[in-house]
């Protein structure tokens, strides 16, 4: 019954505070990574004195007000995947609560954000910008040389990892929040996510191996 099912989540919390609090995060995870990581490598000391230099500062910059754009791209995308994959499998669940469940799930990524900078600052302290931009916590990457590898594997390699079957995970959890509250039984979630985002992932992990020059 519905009323079994826990009223209170990140999943059912208002939207708008919720992508602010993502945002600000990931800014601030941003600032500290660029500040205390990046900036202190020997690669980017070297340029900042350079016209390299000042087009590293300015990506730099366009990154951090490009975040809640990027979010709203990739939300608005993974969403109408799942969407369609819940309405394939008949499935009543809106496309906002579609929504909630896919920026509740961003926050697993905080994580490898969080030990990334954690190892750079307190285990291997004199990393080159090459390490920085290599290293995913936990992810296929850690068992290939970044400097060997074609370079149309290493985006790949670094999206596969345990982080991304926690995103899964909280995605499955998402939709069987709100599917109860429509169905007694929501057996199907699985398939639901598995022909729906999974599958496109892996499709696109698959095109971007393809069409990467």
């Amino acid at each position: 019954m519905a009323s079994d099912q826990p009223q209170t989540s990140l999943f059912s919390a208002d939207k708008k505070l919720t992508f602010v609090i993502l945002c600000l995060v990931s800014v601030l995870l941003l600032y500290l990574k660029k500040s205390f990581i990046e900036n202190e490598t020997a690669a980017f000391e070297f340029l900042q004195d350079r016209p390299e230099g000042m087009i590293l500062r300015l990506i730099s910059a366009l990154q951090f007000f490009s975040i809640p754009f990027i979010y709203l791209w990739k939300f608005s995308v993974i969403c109408f995947v799942l969407w369609v994959g819940c309405f394939l499998f008949g499935y009543r669940i809106t496309f906002s609560q579609c929504w909630s469940v896919v920026m509740a799930a961003e926050f697993v990524f905080i994580l490898p954000e969080l030990l990334k900078i954690g190892w750079f600052l307190f285990i291997k302290t004199d990393p080159s910008l090459r390490e920085v931009q290599a290293f995913y916590p936990f992810s296929l990457m850690n068992f290939f040389d970044y400097s060997a590898i074609n370079k149309r594997f290493a985006y790949p390699l670094r999206a596969i990892s345990i982080f991304e079957v926690f995103y899964i995970l909280v995605i499955v959890r998402g939709v069987n929040f709100y599917a109860f509250r429509v169905h007694k039984q929501n057996h199907a979630t699985w398939w639901i996510v598995s022909f729906s985002y999974i599958l496109v992932f892996l499709l696109w992990l698959v095109f971007y191996m393809i069409v990467y020059k």
